[in-house]
């Protein structure tokens, strides 16, 4: 059976912690920044980590990271 691919969108998404946790950034931040509130602009900056039902499924399209 052939060797799972990584995924190359996901890849570019998603950061792997030392102790092999996710990392992931906000949605919502891309554009339209300026109808935003400060606070909601404030609160999505830095990163937030993966849902623990989520990633099972993300650590098996990113398998070749780590």
């Amino acid at each position: 059976m052939p060797k799972q691919k990584t995924h190359s969108g996901l890849k570019k998404r998603i950061k792997v912690t030392g102790t092999g946790k996710l990392k992931r950034g906000h949605a919502y931040k891309g554009h339209l920044a300026a109808s935003k509130t400060t606070k909601q602009n404030r609160q999505l900056r830095g990163e937030a980590s993966v849902h623990p039902t989520d990633e099972k499924r993300i650590k098996s399209l990113i398998s070749n990271l780590k």
